[in-house]
């Protein structure tokens, strides 16, 4: 028997080209075809023939077995400055257009309204589509314009090399493949048995991906602050693909530093993930100072390389592995992480940060995912311990506290992350002060404010109910009437709620107005968020009344209230809950995100209940998952 010829490169691509060519009438009018990142480009003067026959495209999509996106020919285009006047002639005037980005890599013009339905309504978009030469996405503006503002300028100012990277990224996703023996392992550098700096890499005999990269900013030491790089024996340009499940900087905030030592390839996320964690990431750098670990240049950079992903679709990430991004029920954008190895060998789940019970914001998080052989799944509430009361009681408690120091005349401190339990409180707030139970001012941080505009550009990935009402009103369903500030100063005769960050007063403008509540037994601390060991806020759930913050010490004389119920992740029965319903399929689980006990808690219980095998690595340890 002759040995099998080698499958070249070449003769991949130009099988696949081949195929679409021969797969496409002439009406098609096809002009190019071009790797797009993980998708193959088909660039057609008459792109609405191919829409309009969509089968077309779907046979050829499971003949190749890769992602195809339709996009127009860049020469029936018209110029950015000719589009913006085209749409402002059409749209209707009440549309309330608050701005109008181009991204010309991918041929899309993205418009801003405050009222979308106008724009939408008969088809709108597509009409727009054809006058204009770019695909028109119409999204609901946010009160906050600027964080769109921002992101839409660097994709504006890197047209060039993002081209080039995402045929680059292509290339190296459909090469083909080295070996068809499949092995995979997983190296834990961050996350486990601890809370913070999240981070592992997955490697097989095709492909290194990192799953998550943040940092412990509460951590004494670079040692326990940083993802563990150090043991991993492998440069950045070895790295074939980074996948975020969400925003928060204990997952996304060491990113920019892989850029800045070297990393050029994909960050894959949702798109409210990637404003968000750009917003958090600049605000990190507004606090650090000198002692940041990188520059605005290297979160630029980060952002020029991430390649946002939907929901539900499968999206090859290197030769041998596809991703599906799935709700995690954390914050906006949040996802579970599914990934594909092999030719079907093996299914791992990391759910990273998950909230398995439905909240004001968003949907529970998903568990039904065909097949599963190996979870990853979060224990922060993992005690036995760890049993939150319900929501309406939780509500009762909080408006309780709050109504019990404003009639004493004091202000009421609720320190909370910019994203997640901010926005929930933000709605709970408005609800009762709309309501007239609550009539008070409430002061939000900028930061907050920011991370909210992402809520409400993006009313698809909240809760039907929010996503409907935000999606559907001029008004502002987050606090329309809340002050927006910068560690303002409180005036001791009109008392106030304020929502600042951080929640854990390790630093940002929290700890401002904690100093300035402290003296005070009229006002409260209110403690909703989870608290890491060894910070301030964790002291003064451990019934301390003097910390040190930043060298200083602080009394606490004002009131201390600590609410339970209404955090962002599942408590100890929503996790075991969540095992219960990927028993059939699970082979292994590996707890991670917990403080020891906790992990070590979760891990025995999973063990004993459903009788899965289980594990409760440390950072540093290698498992082999195939």
């Amino acid at each position: 028997m002759q040995p099998k010829q080698p499958f070249h490169h070449e003769s991949a691509n130009q099988n696949i080209m081949a195929v679409i060519l021969q797969s496409l009438p002439h009406e098609a009018n096809l002009t190019k075809i071009e790797y797009e990142g993980p998708c193959i480009a088909l660039y057609s003067k008459n792109p609405s023939y191919l829409l309009q026959n969509n089968q077309l495209v779907l046979n050829m999509v499971n003949t190749i077995k890769k992602r195809i996106v339709i996009r127009i020919d860049e020469s029936l285009r018209l110029s950015q400055d000719e589009s913006t006047n085209v749409i402002g002639d059409t749209v209707p005037k009440e549309s309330g257009i608050a701005g109008t980005f181009f991204d010309a890599v991918l041929g899309e013009a993205v418009i801003f309204a405050r009222k979308p339905w106008t724009i939408l309504r008969e088809g709108g978009d597509v009409d727009l589509t054809e006058k204009i030469g770019w695909k028109v996405r119409v999204r609901k503006a946010p009160q906050n314009m600027l964080p769109i503002e921002t992101l839409y300028k660097i994709l504006g100012e890197t047209v060039s090399q993002r081209t080039k990277f995402y045929r680059e990224v292509g290339d190296k996703i459909f090469r083909p493949k080295l070996t068809e023996q499949a092995e995979a392992s997983l190296l834990t550098l961050g996350g486990f048995a601890e809370v913070g700096r999240s981070c592992m890499l997955l490697e097989t005999r095709e492909s290194k991906i990192i799953l998550d990269c943040g940092l412990n900013l509460s951590a004494k030491d670079s040692l326990g602050a940083l993802p563990r790089f150090d043991i991993t024996g492998i440069g950045m340009e070895e790295v074939d693909a980074v996948v975020l499940s969400h925003a928060h900087l204990d997952h996304t905030g060491f990113l920019p530093a892989l850029f800045k030592y070297g990393y050029r390839g994909p960050v894959y996320c949702t798109e409210p993930t990637l404003l968000l964690m750009s917003i958090l990431q600049r605000d990190y750098l507004k606090y650090s100072g000198s002692d940041a670990l990188y520059s605005e240049q290297d979160i630029d950079r980060a952002v020029t390389h991430t390649i946002t992903l939907m929901l539900g679709i499968v999206t090859d990430i290197s030769p041998d592995i596809k991703l599906v991004l799935s709700n995690s029920g954390h914050i906006i954008g949040s996802t579970s992480i599914h990934l594909h190895i092999g030719n079907g060998e093996h299914n791992l789940v990391y759910t990273s940060d998950m909230k398995f019970g439905k909240t004001q914001t968003l949907e529970n998080a998903s568990w039904s995912f065909p097949r599963v052989e190996t979870m990853i799944i979060e224990s922060t509430y993992g005690g036995k311990e760890d049993i939150m009361c319900p929501r309406e009681q939780s509500e009762a408690n909080l408006v309780s506290a709050v109504e019990r120091t404003l009639t004493a005349g004091g202000h009421v401190l609720m320190p909370v992350p910019a994203v997640g339990i901010s926005q929930e409180l933000i709605l709970l707030l408005d609800r009762f002060t709309k309501g007239g139970r609550l009539k008070t001012k409430v002061l939000v941080e900028k930061i907050i404010s920011e991370a909210t505009a992402v809520y409400e550009a993006y009313p698809e990935f909240l809760s039907k109910e929010l996503g409907k009402h935000v999606l559907e009103s001029e008004a502002s369903q987050f606090g329309s009437e809340f002050s927006i500030v910068e560690s303002e100063t409180l005036k001791p005769s009109e008392p106030a709620i304020v929502l600042a960050p951080s929640s854990m007063l390790i630093g940002g403008p929290s700890v401002g107005y904690l100093k300035q509540i402290a003296d005070n037994p009229k006002s409260t601390l209110i403690m909703l968020s989870y608290q890491s060991l060894d910070t301030p806020g964790r002291a003064i759930l451990d019934g301390a009344r003097q910390i040190r913050i930043g060298g200083e010490t602080i009394e606490l004389r004002c009131q201390v209230e600590r609410i339970d119920g209404l955090g962002s992740h599942s408590d100890y029965n929503q996790l075991m809950a969540y095992v219960l319903r990927l028993r059939p399929k699970l082979r292994r689980v590996l707890v991670n995100h917990g403080e020891r006990p906790k992990a070590q808690n979760l891990a025995s219980m999973i063990n004993k209940q459903f009788r899965i095998q289980t594990q409760h690595p440390l950072v540093q340890e290698a498992i082999k998952l195939l």
